[in-house]
């Protein structure tokens, strides 16, 4: 595993990023950028379950580690959701289970900075290189209100 950072500069305050961030509308607008159709199922509550899916249903369990509204949440990866099967337990999942996925919102002069730091298992490297900064970009667009438009 390797830990791998990516950062943008917002041109909005924290509180209009962390609503853009995980809000039931816009959630899948930023993250079309890794997989269309993407969503997120939680209650938002620190402990609670948390699953990361695609269009298909797919995708990842995680659970909010530690969430401080609106500058830090914390997401502890658990385990996959494939063909509509929870695995927690796989050799597969265990080489990456317990890793995690950080983003820490940081204002200043309404500006705000996104850090996304995450564990990153090396067969998964190059993707995320590609798709982060693309995901950001999309963040970012959506929190300045400007045309939202999927870039591929």
């Amino acid at each position: 595993m390797e830990r791998k950072t990516f950062k943008i500069t917002i041109d909005a305050p924290r509180q209009k990023v962390w609503e853009t961030l995980w809000g039931a509308e816009t959630y899948p607008k930023w993250t079309s950028a890794f997989a269309p159709g993407s969503k997120v199922e939680t209650d938002w509550r620190q402990g609670s379950k948390t699953l990361f899916l695609d269009v298909n249903g797919d995708g990842m369990i995680s659970e909010i580690a530690e969430k401080r509204e609106p500058e830090f949440m914390s997401f502890k990866h658990l385990g996959e959701i494939v063909n509509g099967k929870e695995d927690t337990e796989s050799e597969k999942v265990k080489a990456w289970a317990g890793s995690t996925e950080d983003y820490t919102l940081t204002e200043s002069d309404n500006q705000t900075e996104v850090s996304v730091s995450m564990d990153v298992d090396g067969e998964y490297a190059d993707f995320f290189e590609k798709t982060w900064p693309r995901a950001l970009e999309h963040l970012k667009s959506i929190s300045e209100g400007k045309d939202f438009k999927e870039v591929e």
